[in-house]
């Protein structure tokens, strides 16, 4: 997106969030509310600026020949997404494995595959699918494994309230079909 058209998008959303917030019953022009509705556009553009980013270009960017066939795991990848249904975050932890068949990526790439996927709106099982997909179709590896766990603020906030509940989600292709290859792993991620 060029930054002009960003500009242009951000000025549409506070103009929308003013008038979200006055039917909320608030008064915009308040002093503590003023800048608010800039500070959400911007706030809200960086937190789905994955849909403006490439998931296999970055793997691509770091990609190298390498004859290594056992499992490769980045794991605890910090992650913060927007649920969908209610525009609130869910945050937590992903675990991502590959078997190398020949090429491997830049270990910080993962993580970047993980942050595109999670900085759009989401679901926390999408999300999982999303990222196995992506490195599976890049790197054409024997297998991919990601498992998710996240915490909702959709369910803390908001409808059962419950503040201690973590939700984990898990994705394979590949070598990782063998119950004993995802044992190691899910023992190796804890």
């Amino acid at each position: 997106m060029l930054p002009e058209q960003s500009e242009e998008r951000r000025s549409i959303i506070a103009d929308h969030m003013r008038e979200v917030i006055t039917l909320l019953g608030e008064d915009v022009a308040r002093d503590g509310l003023v800048k608010t509705p800039d500070r959400v556009a911007k706030a809200m553009q960086y937190l789905t600026k994955g849909y403006h980013q490439d998931p296999e270009e970055i793997l691509r960017s770091a990609l190298f020949r390498e004859n290594y066939r056992q499992m490769v795991i980045v794991k605890d990848i910090d992650l913060f997404s927007m649920c969908e249904h209610h525009l609130l975050p869910f945050f937590g932890k992903a675990h991502v494995a590959y078997i190398p068949n020949g090429y491997i990526t830049g270990l910080s790439k993962i993580a970047r595959v993980v942050d595109v996927f999670a900085r759009r709106l989401q679901v926390q099982e999408r999300l999982t699918t999303q990222i196995k997909e992506c490195i599976q179709k890049t790197l054409n590896p024997m297998g991919v494994m990601v498992v998710i766990e996240a915490q909702h603020m959709c369910m803390q906030m908001r409808g059962v309230e419950k503040q201690n509940s973590i939700t984990t989600t898990s994705d394979f292709t590949g070598v990782f079909q063998v119950q004993k290859t995802r044992e190691e792993f899910i023992s190796l991620i804890r």
